[in-house]
């Protein structure tokens, strides 16, 4: 399953975009990068590139929506999403 560049199946079921939540709600959020080893910080910097959703016409320094989008992870068995 892949959403589109709309985002409607996040949108669907709630999941939000950095931008569209309440700045007092971002500030109690503590976020850290990972701990991983040089070569692995090498690794992961080529492989975003490589599955980022990154529009065509996106221009140099902008931030992709889908790096913007809080989301989870859709189960779908057959039709269904579980």
């Amino acid at each position: 399953f892949v959403d589109d560049y709309d985002f409607g199946a996040y949108k669907a079921v709630g999941f939000k975009s950095f931008t569209e939540v309440d700045k007092e709600t971002v500030k109690g959020v503590k976020m850290s990068a990972p701990e991983l080893s040089f070569k692995q910080w090498l690794s992961y910097a080529g492989n975003v590139g490589k599955v980022s959703p990154i529009p065509k016409d996106m221009k140099f320094g902008e931030v992709p929506e889908g790096v913007l989008r809080l989301g989870g992870t859709f189960v779908v068995s057959g039709q269904d999403v579980v």
